[in-house]
């Protein structure tokens, strides 16, 4: 059985919503963390609804903090329970996505996923393995989980950006290429990149300036 993500929201400006653009946060945040650039994404996504799910598990010792799934080299969690914790946090994101698009009346191709560091990592998990394709995904500072697995069950092939910063010193920046690369061998034909210059592990002005670029287009904006 899936667990119901809690989420915040920002509505369409226009008071009419024709895109979604789903932010998932990092290890160890919340949705409030990203739904803050809903503000500076909105002014030029008029049309466009901004939601944050809550990833599904507390993370311990993080006051206010949720994790998609446990870190082994942070947490001192198992493989196994990480694993077991990821495909938990699959079923639920697929069906939080499948919600969303019926109350909000939106076609896949409506909808971008845009994730932060572990969010990234289940974006680019789930996104290829869902039969329709997205709008597209953007990802900062994360990396793509698994991707020899990919090639055999990827399902669809939305327009791919991965963002990250060339200081990051948590999810290291050698981590766009592999992705980019296990992408490309799954038979991806869209996937850009862009380095954010003296940047950690953050979103840059630049990065987020591109990932709107990105994100107007896919939408048709």
């Amino acid at each position: 059985m899936t667990r119901v993500l809690q989420t915040e929201r920002k509505e369409a400006l226009s008071g009419s919503t024709r895109s979604a653009v789903v932010f998932l946060h990092g290890y160890g945040a919340n949705a409030a963390d990203l739904l803050g650039l809903a503000d500076p994404l909105g002014e030029h996504l008029p049309d466009t609804l901004f939601i944050a799910p809550n990833a599904p598990e507390i993370c311990n010792g993080i006051p206010m903090g949720f994790q998609w799934f446990p870190i082994p080299w942070i947490d001192e969690s198992s493989e196994e329970e990480s694993m077991r914790g990821m495909q938990a946090a699959v079923e639920d994101l697929n069906a939080f996505l499948d919600a969303l698009m019926v109350d909000e009346d939106l076609l896949p191709e409506q909808v971008v996923l845009f994730g932060f560091s572990q969010g990234t990592m289940m974006g680019l998990h789930v996104a290829p393995r869902r039969e329709d394709a997205i709008a597209g995904m953007v990802g900062f500072s994360g990396r793509l989980m698994d991707p020899d697995l990919l090639v055999d069950e990827v399902l669809s092939r939305p327009p791919i950006l991965l963002i990250h910063g060339d200081q990051d010193d948590v999810v290291p920046i050698a981590s766009l290429p592999e992705a980019a690369d296990g992408l490309q061998k799954a038979g991806f034909q869209d996937v850009f990149a862009h380095v954010q210059k003296g940047t950690a592990h953050g979103i840059a002005s630049d990065g987020l300036s591109v990932a709107l670029a990105f994100m107007r287009d896919k939408l048709g904006l």
